[in-house]
């Protein structure tokens, strides 16, 4: 079923509108081309509502906020939600700042939701209004372990309950839950941390395979955080010594464009609990 979502997107070519942060605008783009999107990008108010208009999905992503980019997400977000589109939500950095907390916060309150993405501080920080976080990074003290795994998948399914979207926890192990099921993910490498961007480019990934397969919306989230971490496997192992981040930033991008659903299905790494 997963493979089968990558699929979808292939056959279905969805236009995801993105307004996302640019220190990784660029690899949201080129990501979503690769696995059989199409990309558009615009964060200005007067010309959002005309892009949504015309999209299949929307990826808000908070990474560089500024009050106009911020202005546009409400006026995207709601045109979209008008029209039944698919919408993520990407909290970069909800916790490191006013800001960024009380903007998420906001989002999640006025706007409907397909989808959250983000890492376990983000996530908490949604939750529970405040969580320590390291910048953009998750905070070592949140990370989900097999240690914490039983908590964690309680208060991802509790917080999608709550929400009523899907909650997609990314780190070393990923967890997607809609409230009833959650998948815990096991693909991917650390080494993937060490590059600007995989998380912004899930997000637009994800956004993609959510609209491409509207009637499996749990199965198509999975699908998407699979398809990333098992990118970042064939990437790695493709990597040659004198190879650095942006080598396997590239090769990454690389094998999700050449990524097929068998290859997709027999690689993915997960359970259901």
């Amino acid at each position: 079923m997963l493979g089968k979502c990558l699929e979808n997107v292939r056959n279905t070519v969805p236009l995801i509108h993105n307004i996302t942060n640019y220190v990784t605008v660029n690899d949201v783009a080129n990501v979503l081309l690769a696995c059989g999107g199409s990309p558009i990008m615009s964060d200005e108010p007067a010309d959002v509502v005309d892009i949504t208009s015309i999209c299949q999905g929307l990826n808000i992503n908070i990474g560089t906020l500024n009050q106009r980019s911020i202005e546009a997400m409400f006026l995207a977000g709601k045109r979209a939600n008008e029209l039944h589109h698919t919408v993520l939500l990407d909290p970069v950095g909800a916790g490191a700042s006013a800001l960024r907390t009380n903007t998420a916060a906001r989002l999640l309150n006025e706007l409907s939701f397909t989808a959250v993405r983000g890492n376990i501080s983000e996530i908490k920080a949604l939750a529970q209004g405040s969580a320590t976080t390291k910048g953009v990074d998750a905070d070592v003290a949140d990370a989900v372990t097999e240690e914490t795994l039983d908590a964690s998948i309680t208060f991802v399914k509790s917080f999608a309950g709550k929400t009523g979207c899907i909650i997609a926890v990314t780190g070393a192990i990923d967890l997607v839950s809609d409230g009833t099921a959650c998948y815990v993910i096991r693909n991917g490498r650390p080494e993937m941390g060490k590059i600007t961007g995989t998380g912004c480019q899930l997000s637009g990934m994800m956004t993609a395979f959510l609209a491409a397969n509207p009637d499996a919306l749990l199965e198509a989230a999975a699908a998407a955080v699979c398809a990333m971490g098992v990118a970042g496997e064939i990437g790695w192992s493709c990597m040659r010594p004198e190879d650095g981040n942006a080598s396997y930033r590239s090769r990454i991008i690389d094998a999700i464009c050449n990524l097929d659903g068998a290859t997709q299905g027999k690689e993915a790494r997960y359970e259901i609990r």
